[in-house]
């Protein structure tokens, strides 16, 4: 057992990667995905699961409990630029929803959307989709479009509220 906990690790990470950046103008591979499952199970109330096999990052606790999730991360660095995609989703595997944690330049969350099995895979299999999300990547503008807005840094987590993506409020 280490003396330091998962949640000081995780911003000492944070820092390590928003300052990496800064001096390199690379990202530093990897820390993005550790830090959102982390940010995601915190703020959502999830369990991380340590199995990579299974197909889900995570099993859901309180109103999601039981749901088995992926969870995928992007780093914004620049509004201005557009296409930004996730990582290759386990299309194959079994799943209830994925949640996209997106992070600001300093790696701190400030939007996670949640999309389910059902929407995910018609986004990925639709015929009009190129041959990046029919192997399992969609861009964040895409899986926004199909997934529900559930925690701002602003509002934290939204409950037993319709929201609507397409009316842009």
């Amino acid at each position: 057992m280490t003396i330091y906990s998962v949640d000081t690790l995780i911003s000492q990470a944070r820092k390590l990667a928003a300052d990496y950046r800064r001096a390199t103008g690379k990202p530093l591979p990897g820390v993005s995905a550790e830090i959102a499952e982390n940010d995601a199970a915190r703020l959502l109330n999830l369990e991380l699961i340590s199995d990579e096999t299974l197909g889900y990052d995570a099993v859901g606790r309180g109103n999601r409990d039981g749901k088995r999730i992926q969870i995928k991360s992007r780093t914004i660095f620049d509004d201005a630029k557009s296409g930004h995609r996730i990582g290759q989703l386990r299309t194959q595997q079994e799943w209830d929803s994925v949640m996209l944690v997106l992070m600001d330049d300093n790696y701190e969350p400030f939007e996670i959307y949640e999309a389910e099995r059902a929407d995910v895979l018609e986004a990925v299999s639709d015929s009009e989709a190129s041959k990046r999300a029919k192997r399992g990547l969609l861009s964040v503008a895409k899986f926004k479009a199909i997934g529900q807005l559930v925690w701002t840094r602003e509002e934290g987590e939204i409950q037993d509220e319709i929201w609507d993506n397409q009316s842009g409020a």
